[in-house]
């Protein structure tokens, strides 16, 4: 049985669902952001039980497919901004989508609108701009370096976008003393 999770966004998240499935004594196959599978079939109870778990720990089982394809879209966006080099991929991530999802971009697209308010284009620079504040409060790289990393064009186009999205550009959040960064979960 596969189980649908909102919320899991980082290798952390997969440990913690794994050990909770396995401290409720069930047997764990795979887990992968926003999915576990699980033996045996679940009944109603165990349902409830693993939910109400989940939600102490700020995930939620997803019980119908609008919500699960979001998910998942959600999940592979994270997936490949915060987890890999986009420098290297030079992704189109309608393209991206469409392919992880079997589904139609512009199907996948309105139906993240309806359900989140947002675009998936404006959702995908949200998870750029928080991976370079990331970037930028480590240190270790400079703006050019991070513009390549990123997969953006050129500084300029990463200095605009993150002060469209913040306010600020990318210098004056490097020297700020509130550098204030979002939970990916919470974009």
């Amino acid at each position: 049985m596969i189980l649908h999770i909102k919320n899991m966004v980082c290798d952390r998240c997969i440990m913690v669902v794994r050990q909770q499935l396995e401290n409720i004594g069930l047997d764990v196959g795979e887990v992968n952001l926003g999915t576990a599978t699980v033996n045996p079939e679940l009944n109603s109870e165990q349902l409830s039980l693993i939910s109400s778990q989940f939600k102490l720990l700020g995930f939620e089982l997803l019980d119908n497919e609008k919500d699960r394809v979001v998910e998942r879209i959600k999940s592979l966006i994270i997936e490949k901004v915060h987890h890999s080099d986009l420098a290297d991929t030079h992704l189109n991530f309608p393209q991206y989508l469409s392919d992880g999802l079997n589904k139609d971009y512009a199907y996948l697209s309105r139906m993240f609108s309806d359900a989140e308010d947002t675009t998936i284009e404006k959702f995908i620079i949200q998870q750029k701009i928080e991976k370079v504040k990331e970037l930028l409060e480590y240190g270790e790289l400079n703006l050019n370096e991070i513009t390549w990393k990123m997969g953006y064009s050129s500084s300029a186009h990463l200095s605009a976008q993150f002060k469209a999205v913040t306010g600020i550009t990318p210098s004056q959040f490097k020297t700020s003393e509130k550098m204030s960064r979002k939970a990916i979960d919470k974009i």
